[in-house]
């Protein structure tokens, strides 16, 4: 953390003055009816996108078919395999150690509870993934996934989600982690034990998690350089960061915006960060519940924020922040934060060093609701005198003080399939399943793109290779999963493209 904590101490030394100036300007208090204010009407133009939105939480068209049971004993991917669009997986309880492959349109992956029991995906600590879906309209339900390395659930450029009411423990970097998807729903799931996030919102938009219950993990729940994300109803307690709006650099998606933060119970997130070393998750700081980075049009509104150490609300640019690197285009500041009614009860009660140095160069005592630092335009705040916070001189009144006017950024119809041309196939190979672990220059999970290009920049074959039956090569990096289901050809084209790649 030695780039935070400089930068910090720097900017709260060397603008003492200016801190506090800000933020002791003189106010009469202004108490502020959330609810007899203005509503926020919604960032996202669906009709650019689809003729209306939806009711939360339908997301796919239904295509029916037949029912395919699978027992204990059989293979899920056998199943996968007869499948056709619009058929159903009902997958019986008992205990099944497998790596499931979803390829196909219009698949229901569906675990029946009988008697409490549930069908249990178990890796043994020696399988990489539980189930990858590459197709549209996949609905995966009712599992239990434990003790995988890699993931969970991941989506890889499919549209029209629903990955509800499973339970995930132990199951390496990500829980659930939708990659390159629009029109998504991940809700009513219990997830735990994640040494990146629980839940993993990747380049994606549209997306609606609720109600979901995470914890024991680094990230709770992170938005990523994703749009038109509504997070709410959510308990996220005991993990090292609570929520997270990040702009990540490096990734071919640069921005994060359209994010409403609400009706969330954000408690005690102080476990002691696990995350890979260098990562970009690894730097956030324990005892974060809400934290904004570089992410524009953030909307926090109605949670209740309790028993953070570091702050209830933090918010930086990409200057300030661990573990980051420069990306040209990928712009670094925090705009038009918006911060309505929250519920903040003992945070900041021990907060980090440059926290601390930010409070005393700006004068203020007590334990820090709300932390912000570095760059960022147009942010506002109502019924601020609640709350001890810092840095919030530049933030003004908000002119709206609820979200009551939207209730989802999921669409009434399905997105259609990407449509992937033979010339696109190594290009959304990259988008939907690389630029989960890889940036282009720093570091998330695996190495940078450009170490990757200095290995094998004339030797695409030997990549492909490698990508189909990886060895660890790193003692500082995890280890990489075997990629070879994404086939020959796809490798190959992968391969080709990551080598010409420029950020």
């Amino acid at each position: 953390m030695k780039k935070g904590l400089i930068a910090l101490l720097l900017l709260a030394i060397g603008t003492a003055g200016g801190w506090f100036l800000k933020d002791q300007v003189s106010q009469e208090v202004v108490i502020v009816d959330a609810k007899q204010g203005k509503s926020f009407t919604g960032g996202f133009d669906a009709s650019k996108e689809s003729p209306a939105q939806a009711v939360a939480g339908q997301v796919a068209q239904r295509i029916d078919g037949k029912t395919i049971a699978v027992k204990p004993g059989q293979s899920i991917q056998e199943a996968v395999i007869k499948a056709q669009a619009g058929d159903t997986i009902q997958i019986w309880p008992g205990e099944y150690s497998e790596t499931v492959y979803i390829d196909k349109d219009h698949i229901r992956l569906i675990g029946v509870i009988e008697a409490g029991q549930r069908a249990t995906l178990d890796g043994k600590k020696t399988l990489n993934d539980a189930i990858l879906y590459s197709g549209n309209n996949v609905v995966v339900e009712n599992l239990y996934i434990k003790d995988y390395k890699g993931n969970a659930i991941m989506g890889q450029a499919g549209n029209n989600f629903e990955i509800r009411n499973n339970v995930i423990k132990d199951t390496g970097v990500y829980g659930v982690f939708p990659q390159l998807g629009q029109n998504g729903v991940v809700e009513h799931n219990v997830i735990s034990g994640i040494e990146d996030a629980a839940i993993y919102i990747g380049m994606s938009d549209n997306v609606h998690v609720a109600h979901n219950d995470v914890f024991d993990s680094v990230a709770g729940i992170e938005i990523e350089n994703s749009r038109h994300a509504i997070v709410e109803n959510n308990y996220v307690h005991n993990n090292t960061g609570g929520i997270l709006a990040f702009i990540t650099p490096g990734l071919p998606i640069k921005t994060t915006y359209d994010v409403i933060i609400r009706n969330n119970f954000i408690d005690n997130n102080n476990t002691a960060n696990f995350g890979a070393p260098g990562s970009t998750v690894s730097g956030i700081p324990a005892g974060t519940g809400i934290l904004v980075m570089a992410a524009d049009d953030v909307i926090i509104e109605d949670n209740i924020i309790s028993n953070n150490k570091t702050a209830g609300i933090l918010i930086t640019d990409h200057e300030n922040a661990e573990n980051i690197t420069f990306d040209p285009g990928a712009e670094p500041n925090p705009d038009r934060q918006v911060i309505l009614n929250n519920l903040m009860l003992n945070n900041g009660y021990d907060t980090i060093a440059p926290v601390k140095a930010l409070m005393a160069a700006s004068l203020k005592s007590g334990n820090p609701d709300i932390v912000a630092v570095g760059g960022g335009e147009g942010s506002c705040i109502i019924n601020r005198h609640r709350y001890v916070a810092v840095g919030l001189g530049d933030f003004g009144d908000c002119e709206i003080t609820n979200t009551d006017g939207v209730a989802t950024y999921l669409l009434d119809k399905p997105v259609p399939p990407r449509e992937i041309l033979e010339s696109e196939r190594g290009m959304i190979a990259y988008l939907g399943v690389c630029t989960g672990c890889h940036s282009y220059t720093g570091r998330l999970i695996g190495p940078p793109i450009q170490t990757i290009q200095a290995l094998y920049i004339d030797n695409p074959q030997g990549l492909a290779a490698y990508l189909a039956e990886p060895i660890k090569k790193r003692e500082d990096y995890p280890e990489m999963p075997p990629q070879a289901y994404l086939g020959e050809e796809t490798l190959l084209a992968v391969s080709k493209y990551v080598l010409g790649l420029e950020n």
